[in-house]
């Protein structure tokens, strides 16, 4: 049996403007859009064990120097001066093995294109939205499904004294 190295690269300011709530963070503040995108792909990224490479633009940063960043599973990188995210992610998808499933998150139609013809599969904006919030849906039942099975777990880590003591004071009541 082959096992294959997943692996999703997103462009983040892409996602930002094509999702109506990061569009509307970003209308305010960039930064806390940037960050809401962060925390919702490294939840994401750890529920579904995929490697995640979220890409930003920094071409326009005079004298930008490439940055790479590891936040827990999630691999975050901030492009050089005069390379933008689509830039990145073509050169990235360059050098697709034979033992990757890559897909690239971005509505940009001529990066679907380019990165179609390199081996990877596309992914729109919305279906990238979709599938984070299929997986926050299973998270959230897997969540609601877990049940305790005793009746007290206070019992199960308080000590005798405390417990003595706690159960005295509902007493009083």
């Amino acid at each position: 049996m082959r096992s294959f190295r997943d692996v999703l690269l997103v462009d983040g300011y892409n996602i930002i403007n094509a999702w109506p709530s990061l569009r509307e963070t970003a209308r305010h503040s960039l930064e806390d859009a940037r960050i809401e995108l962060i925390d919702i792909l490294q939840e994401f990224q750890a529920y579904e064990r995929i490697e995640l490479i979220l890409v930003f633009d920094a071409h326009m940063i005079k004298g930008g120097q490439e940055r790479v960043e590891q936040l827990g599973g999630l691999k975050l990188v901030y492009t050089r001066e005069n390379e933008t995210a689509d830039h990145y992610i073509e050169r990235w998808s360059d050098g697709i093995e034979k033992n990757m499933r890559v897909i690239v998150a971005s509505s940009d139609a001529l990066q679907q294109t380019i990165v179609l013809g390199r081996g990877a599969v596309r992914m729109s904006a919305r279906e990238l939205e979709n599938w984070i919030k299929k997986s926050q849906r299973d998270m959230d039942n897997r969540f609601l499904n877990r049940q305790v099975a005793v009746n007290n777990p206070l019992e199960e880590w308080a000590d005798a004294e405390t417990m003595r003591v706690l159960d005295r004071l509902r007493r009083q009541r």
